[in-house]
């Protein structure tokens, strides 16, 4: 079987998303779906695998929601099960950055069609930022963009406070898939920039729509699931992930002395305490077991 993978978020209020929460868990599980979708009052945001015939029902049946009609999504492929499981979470936030006044339900940046990206950040005169986490700049990013070295999305509101809108007129964004973009374009704005851009559909919708000869690319991009990374294309890419960290490994990480497979990476080796170790080894074997079986 292949796996169809949709991905999928919208900004708008939902007042009821505890009620919705039971009918959507009910629905994917009738469909075999795997993944996560997350709820709150300012909106919703999904990844989730199953066959074709389940991911294009579960789509048809939340867009028979007024408020999420116009919900867009993006696709990928894989040959086996990128999620182990099933949840639909209720949160604060369906992307957490902390600072509950932001709604980009109401002000958001200026949408750059993936056509039109390069262009854009060709500018001499705009400040590109990378909007993603440091694990995730680490193994691919495009050329000439800021990264602001953030740990989680929280940390971005204090990275904002170096930037100047009298300095920084101009300011671009990209993320993984647009949804970080859209609150930090948001969260700009309400700090007196003027104008902000943001790339629509993020990196995933870039590296599908253009053409790799046109491309201004660079590494992979890191992805939320168990295919780690992906290429131009959404090829699947070439890094695992370290299951004692969640950091993304290369080959030349998993043959130095600080890799232990499913314990610890050269990105977690000095910080392992020998509890943790002992977890993570005991994690491994029932990992192990569980193949076997």
């Amino acid at each position: 079987m292949t796996w169809i993978i949709a991905t999928f978020y919208k900004f708008v209020v939902l007042d009821d998303c505890a009620g919705m929460r039971d009918r959507i868990l009910a629905f994917c599980q009738s469909r075999q779906l795997k993944g996560t979708i997350l709820l709150a009052a300012e909106g919703i945001n999904g990844t989730v695998a199953g066959d074709r015939a389940g991911i294009e029902a579960l789509l048809a049946y939340l867009r028979q929601d007024a408020r999420l009609q116009d919900l867009t999504h993006k696709e990928s492929e894989a040959a086996q099960a990128p999620f182990e499981r099933l949840k639909v979470k209720l949160k604060r936030e369906i992307v957490t950055m902390g600072q509950p006044q932001v709604s980009p339900a109401q002000q958001v940046g200026t949408y750059v069609e993936p056509q039109d990206w390069n262009a854009v950040i060709s500018d001499p005169d705009v400040v590109v930022i990378d909007t993603r986490n440091d694990y995730e700049v680490s193994i691919g990013t495009f050329a000439g963009a800021q990264n602001p070295q953030t740990q989680s999305f929280r940390d971005f509101p204090s990275y904002a406070q170096q930037l100047d809108p009298q300095q920084h007129p101009k300011v671009v964004m990209f993320c993984t898939g647009g949804i970080r973009c859209e609150k930090a374009s948001s969260y700009l704005l309400s700090q007196g920039f003027e104008t902000v851009y943001h790339l629509k559909g993020g990196i995933l919708k870039y590296l599908e729509a253009v053409p790799a000869e046109e491309s201004l690319w660079q590494g992979e991009c890191f992805v939320f699931d168990e295919r780690v990374a992906v290429r131009q294309g959404l090829a699947p890419g070439s890094y695992e992930m370290c299951r004692g960290c969640g950091h993304p490994i290369s080959a030349a990480d998993m043959v130095v002395p600080e890799y232990e497979s499913g314990i610890a990476c050269p990105h977690c080796y000095a910080a392992l305490t020998p509890e943790k170790r002992a977890k993570l080894a005991m994690k491994e074997q029932q990992y192990q077991q569980a193949l076997r079986e």
